[in-house]
């Protein structure tokens, strides 16, 4: 799968969270949901209510936090924390749990490329994940264990504050990472979930967590979460990541070219939103003689370094892009983002 130190998180990134649509059910309409005249689904109608008054959260459901998921901004780390991160960081993350198939822990499905199925029943509900994984968050008053046992998704317990459905989780090993790109957490780590849904198809998510070996203070990220209709999980099984996980080598440094400066003028010719097909809207900003590139929607702006005047390395993903200019306009159309599996164009908005 690797065949090189550029791109290795990027390709990681894609086998883990890339589901083949042709071996999804298709031309099947899910059943039960409020449909327009044309037969498309009426993602804006009023949201179900379970038989006890409360919404329904059941159903197929997308996280849109790939920005968030692969970028926790604005969060003041411990040194042990902030040590291990630069790590991570600098070796292009190749310590990553995904690397050796292992579990996602509190970070699974929050990219938003695999579906999540919620399934509420009036004692629990369950998310399912495409990865095989599973939470069950208990709803019928149970306290969280006083004794836990670590696991990788920890154990969760919920409640409704109104119509705002809280899950507290806790008891989870230090072996998984907030995000792909690598901020660590201990057993102490308690995740604070409230999930509400404004209509059929749109909910919105603010996820708190709390480590205080960790990190200076508990922080908080929120991201839209978005009905999928007319699809269904598939099976998406590890098989590659750990035979291939020796080929994870080299370092940013590397890549970097501290003595390049790529002029203030040529960078912001960079400058504004391109969209890219399977990860969103990425927004390319510039300050001073550093460029800078957030991926998704308020996920948190990464700086990328340049090894030419218009390619720049992407740490966190090890991937590259490359800026290409209409030369009859005479001005960038779309930028390449560069991996092993070949290049992902994004088109400037």
């Amino acid at each position: 799968m690797f065949t090189s130190k550029i791109g290795t998180r990027a390709a990681l990134l894609l086998s883990l969270l890339a589901a083949p649509a042709s071996a999804q059910w298709l031309n099947y309409k899910t059943p039960g949901i409020p449909r327009t005249k044309d037969g498309k689904p009426n993602l804006t109608a009023r949201a179900p209510r379970a038989a006890d008054g409360k919404p329904d959260l059941s159903g197929l459901w997308s996280f849109a936090g790939l920005g968030h998921w692969t970028n926790i901004t604005d969060v003041e780390m411990l040194p042990a924390a902030q040590a291990l991160f630069n790590k991570r960081q600098e070796t292009y993350g190749n310590d990553d749990p995904g690397t050796q198939c292992l579990p996602e822990g509190s970070r699974s499905g929050l990219a938003g490329l695999d579906p999540v199925r919620f399934v509420q029943t009036p004692a629990m509900l369950v998310m399912l994940y495409e990865t095989g994984t599973f939470r069950v968050i208990y709803t019928d008053g149970r306290p969280l264990p006083k004794e836990m046992n670590p696991t990788w998704m920890g154990y969760s317990i919920g409640h409704w504050d109104r119509d705002t459905f809280v899950i507290e989780t806790a008891g989870y090993n230090d072996r998984t990472w907030l995000d792909v790109a690598g901020h660590p957490h201990s057993e102490a780590l308690r995740v604070t979930e409230r999930f509400r849904r404004a209509d059929f198809g749109h909910m919105q998510v603010e996820i708190t967590y709390d480590d205080p070996k960790m990190y200076v203070r508990p922080f908080t990220i929120r991201m839209p979460v978005n009905f999928t209709p007319d699809d269904d999980l598939i099976e998406n099984v590890c098989l590659e990541n750990e035979k291939d996980r020796g080929k994870l080598v080299g370092r940013v440094a590397d890549e970097k070219k501290p003595d390049r400066k790529v002029p203030a003028s040529v960078l912001s010719q960079y400058v504004g939103a391109y969209s890219i097909v399977p990860f969103g809207t990425w927004t390319v900003s510039a300050a001073g003689d550093a460029l800078m590139i957030e991926l998704g929607d308020g996920g948190g702006k990464q700086q990328v370094f340049p090894i030419a005047d218009n390619v720049f390395v992407f740490p966190n993903t090890g991937g590259t892009v490359t800026f290409v200019k209409d030369p009859q306009k005479n001005a960038v159309t779309h930028f390449l983002f560069t991996i092993v599996e070949g290049d992902f164009r994004a088109d400037r908005k």
